[in-house]
């Protein structure tokens, strides 16, 4: 039997509100379908807003509150507007999986009481579309001592294990890294930052949104003394489980490991680059000596990453997960979209082995129609 679900994710990045309607049929395989997919835009003025949230400021409960609003309005246009392209009305689709928008996530051994938080209100989501709504997927992992984050091994593996050795990158604003071991084991956690920093420094540079296949980065020449005090941040030595985001790895972060240094804009952006590649390499090696990498997220059209992980990674096969069965743009908001099917039926959404939770669990609140 089939259900239809919608997924809908907004990252890191901030750049657009993924929005994505999906077909799901059978567990064990199961089979994906997306019927139709929507970038909705986030405008200039709320992205400037949830990028100030995301930095401890003023007045910070007055702007989430009403920016809270804003987002869950934003996301019901998104889905308005994927279901506008189809002939498929609300009444039709089971479900939205909501992640919201990220302005804060504080993991266990951050500060002494853990939480995360998503805007984007699921009960102004399923009043406007009419669909009922599950969201707030992190926190009952996080009550169980897990980390919260990374939400889509779980997913990942119901997509993409084999019973060979395979790894998920996603490389969104920042990236994380799924282990589908040969043996069924799976482990994750985030490796650092993914494209938050490159699109920072290109705007600040360039004015441009992101670097197009990487082609700033690929003009500039890794500056070695820069990249060796990025690579020593103690995170990517630690141990999972593990998760993170702009609080560690933010333009403020750049700026102290810049001091004394002579470097150049296109420099700056190449080492950025090489340290995605790097701590994502890194990641990929600890866990098995070759196989195949599935890449998803933004990270996935940029050329100059991606051979710059080739180099770092001779045995390995890489290409994106549309090669695989789902286009790398929309993966994250299957896997919500999954969750949400998940959550329906009961079953649980987390991976105690990559969050570190004490057991399983149903992640995510539901919101009805």
């Amino acid at each position: 039997m089939s259900e239809l679900y919608i997924g809908l994710m907004s990252g890191t990045s901030v750049d657009s509100i993924d929005a994505v309607l999906v077909e799901f049929e059978g567990t064990s395989p199961l089979r994906t379908r997306i019927l139709e997919a929507v970038g909705h835009p986030i405008s200039p003025s709320m992205r400037e807003a949830i990028l100030a949230l995301c930095a401890p400021g003023p007045s910070e409960l007055d702007r989430a509150g009403q920016l809270d609003r804003q987002l869950g309005e934003a996301f019901a246009d998104a889905v308005t507007t994927l279901l506008e392209r189809t002939s498929i009305g609300p009444r039709e689709v089971k479900a939205i999986g909501s992640h919201g928008q990220t302005v804060r996530h504080r993991p266990p051994g951050s500060v002494a009481v853990p939480f995360s938080m998503q805007l984007g209100d699921p009960n102004t989501i399923a009043t406007l579309t009419g669909i009922t709504t599950v969201a707030d997927f992190r926190r009952r992992d996080m009550v169980l001592g897990g980390q919260g984050a990374p939400l889509m091994p779980a997913f990942h593996h119901a997509a993409f294990a084999t019973g060979t050795d395979r790894a998920v990158v996603n490389i969104g604003g920042m990236a994380n890294i799924t282990e589908l071991a040969a043996g069924g084991s799976i482990r994750g956690y985030d490796t650092g930052p993914g494209n938050a920093l490159l699109d920072y420094w290109v705007e600040l540079h360039q004015g441009q949104p992101f670097d197009r296949d990487g082609a700033w980065a690929a003009s500039g020449r890794v500056h070695p003394e820069l990249l060796e005090r990025l690579m020593a941040d103690p995170y990517f030595a630690a141990a999972p489980p593990k998760s993170t985001g702009r609080e560690t790895f933010n333009p403020s972060w750049l700026e102290r490991a810049s001091v004394g240094l002579q470097l150049s804009p296109a420099d700056v952006q190449a080492t950025l680059s090489e340290v995605t590649a790097a701590s994502v390499a890194d990641a990929v090696s600890a866990f098995a000596n070759g196989g195949e990498l599935l890449i998803c997220g933004g990270g996935a059209r940029n050329l100059d990453l991606l051979e710059r992980l080739q180099r770092r990674l001779p045995t390995w096969s890489i290409a994106d997960t549309g090669k695989y069965g789902i286009d790398a743009d929309w993966l994250e908001a299957v896997g919500f979209a999954w969750l949400a099917h998940q959550t329906l039926h009961g079953l649980p959404g987390n991976c105690p082995g990559v969050t570190g939770a004490s057991r399983d669990t149903v992640l995510g609140g539901i919101y009805p129609a």
